[in-house]
């Protein structure tokens, strides 16, 4: 028996267990999928390649045929370790933009206006930089500059100010919009996840217990309240229970399908699975919401990219020497070393596409060994709000099958038009004269690529996620809201969905740190509950169901 039990231990599941284990009188159980953090591979930055294809440490999920790409099956890499997907990204640190916050705040969710989350990504934050307006030093998550920056990233952020772009030496201060160069969540050239920053501080507290490879089978329901996990662990069937809340942290993809799988969500798609319906919650897995990426990548007619070349492989030895004893070098990079974020019509009031500049050739999650050879540049392009919407459902009752991902990329026709206007952005800077002693062909969408239908159809062939999905668990009051405010799901006591998929919508930018920052907001609310419900004398307000019309106990009356 665990006073809190949290299923993931991802971005948010990792922020959770450090923060509600400070009080050692709360008991807590963490439990993850995956194995721990220990491959050494996890800690360098250049270690992403290996681990997107990883059979062990990664979930490797795969969508549905996609219609508007061409009935492609897009490949989704997740992080499945101690960490999360925290534990395998890029590291980029970007909070997105202040409206984004706001417009959640307008969606009638108190307390999640920009003004009122900025305390938290502050909280978290331990910047290189020290302690301004809008960053914090001596926060847990480290963030610092790239210790090594490739020159042709410098070429970039020069080629994107000939284009008309500003200037930004810091993307998460007063203003957005512009070029320039990521800081990312290293600390002294390695990578600092969520799993190193806040689960390693605290794994010796007795109070806290961490189980590995234990795969969540469902949610324990009783009279309309959570009491426990079941689990498998190395084949054998496991239960934990949890005396205040169960914590969902599994993410965009799986904390809709472990709701699901306990019987929480669309009581048609619970029965189309063959799943026994509890409670009648029809948002739970709609709602998805993903940034949609496409590569402009050119050939360089100098060597000093990130490509496989016989330069770079006779160098390995020096990089890795560097990396080792004085961490940095090649092998410190996050691979997308550059970022802009622009507005592709004058009358947008916020920035509409995001771009990352790798200076390597890259295409299909740099998994294309053949293309990734020799020297290039690439640069990344992404519709940073779209309007498109697509759900994720379950295959069958089976646990351990996959969900059903359907993302429904371009299903608006306004998100191809920004997919469009994005890559002629993109040429545009990578035709400035900063790259002119370099530049050679031009290898993606290729040069014989003009009309907007031409480049339509680049898009359709060649699109692939760039890892943020979200909103499949969404916090509102609405008839498709899964969690409220506070993130405790409607309609069940004692249960809370806190990670990325409770944005309701897509914030403009990387989606790691506003996971940390829901996670460390939702640790507050969860211990202010605790409290309240300790000075009232009886159980927490979050044993209660919440008041959701939304939601209903599944009945015979209403199946």
């Amino acid at each position: 028996m665990f006073d809190y039990v949290i299923i993931g231990a991802g971005s948010a599941g990792c922020v959770l267990a450090n923060r509600l284990s400070e009080d050692p009188s709360i008991r807590v159980c963490l439990l993850e999928a995956g194995p721990p953090d220990t491959h050494p591979l996890i800690h360098m930055p250049l270690g992403i390649l290996w681990m997107m294809r990883s059979k062990v440490l990664n979930w490797r999920f795969h969508t549905a045929p996609e219609p508007q790409l061409g009935q492609r099956r897009m490949f989704w890499p997740r992080g499945r370790m101690l960490g999360g997907s925290s534990s395998s990204n890029a590291m980029c640190y970007i909070r997105g933009h202040a409206a984004d916050y706001d417009a959640w705040a307008a969606l009638g969710n108190v307390g999640w206006s920009f003004k009122e989350v900025l305390p938290y990504f502050l909280k978290a934050e331990g910047n290189e930089l020290g302690d301004s307006a809008y960053h914090h030093g001596a926060g847990p998550l480290k963030v610092s500059n790239l210790r090594s920056t490739n020159d042709m990233s410098r070429h970039y952020v020069q080629a994107g100010i000939q284009a008309g772009l500003p200037f930004n030496p810091d993307f998460n201060g007063p203003d957005q919009e512009g070029v320039g160069l990521f800081q990312v969540t290293q600390h002294e050239g390695r990578r600092c996840s969520a799993a190193k920053a806040y689960l390693a501080p605290a794994r010796r507290r007795p109070n806290l217990q961490v189980i590995t490879d234990a795969h969540v089978t469902r949610i324990l329901l009783e009279s309309g309240r959570a009491v426990g996990v079941a689990y498998t662990r190395h084949g054998q069937a496991h239960e934990v229970l949890a005396g205040a809340e169960v914590i969902l942290s599994a993410g965009a993809v799986q904390s809709p399908q472990i709701l699901m799988l306990s019987g929480v969500g669309d009581t048609e798609w619970l029965r189309q699975a063959g799943v026994a319906p509890v409670v009648h919650l029809p948002g739970v897995g709609r709602n998805l919401q993903d940034h949609l990426d496409v590569v402009v990548t050119h050939q360089a007619k100098q060597p000093g990219s990130y490509g496989i070349t016989w330069r770079n492989l006779l160098r390995g030895p020096w990089y890795l020497y560097r990396y080792l004893v004085k961490r940095d070098g090649m092998y410190t990079t996050n691979g997308a070393e550059g970022c802009g974020f622009a507005r592709t019509d004058a009358q947008a009031p916020l920035p509409d596409v995001q771009l990352h500049f790798t200076p390597g050739k890259l295409r299909k999650h740099s998994l294309d060994w053949r293309f990734l050879c020799g020297e290039g540049y690439s640069l990344h392009v992404c519709n940073l709000r779209p309007k498109s919407r697509g759900e994720i459902r379950l295959n069958s009752a089976d646990p351990f099958a996959p969900p059903d991902i359907r993302p429904h990329y371009l299903s608006h026709p306004d998100d191809m038009a920004h997919m469009v206007r994005g890559v002629r952005l993109a040429r545009r800077i990578l035709a400035a004269p900063a790259f002119d002693a370099i530049r050679g062909p031009e290898l993606t969408p290729g040069e014989d690529v003009v009309s907007d239908a031409e480049i339509e159809q680049f898009i359709c062939e060649q699109a692939e996620t760039i890892y943020h999905p979200v909103g499949t668990c969404k916090m509102g009051h609405d008839p498709l809201a899964v969690v409220d405010d506070q993130l405790r799901v409607h309609g069940v006591g004692c249960l809370r969905v806190v990670d990325a998929s409770i944005m309701p919508l897509l914030i403009g930018g990387n989606t790691n740190a506003p996971t940390i920052m829901i996670a460390e907001k939702a640790a507050d609310l969860i211990k202010a509950d605790r409290h309240q419900s300790a000075q009232l004398g009886h159980p927490a307000a979050s044993d209660r169901a919440t008041p959701a019309p939304v939601a209903e106990m599944a009945t015979p009356a209403n199946l």
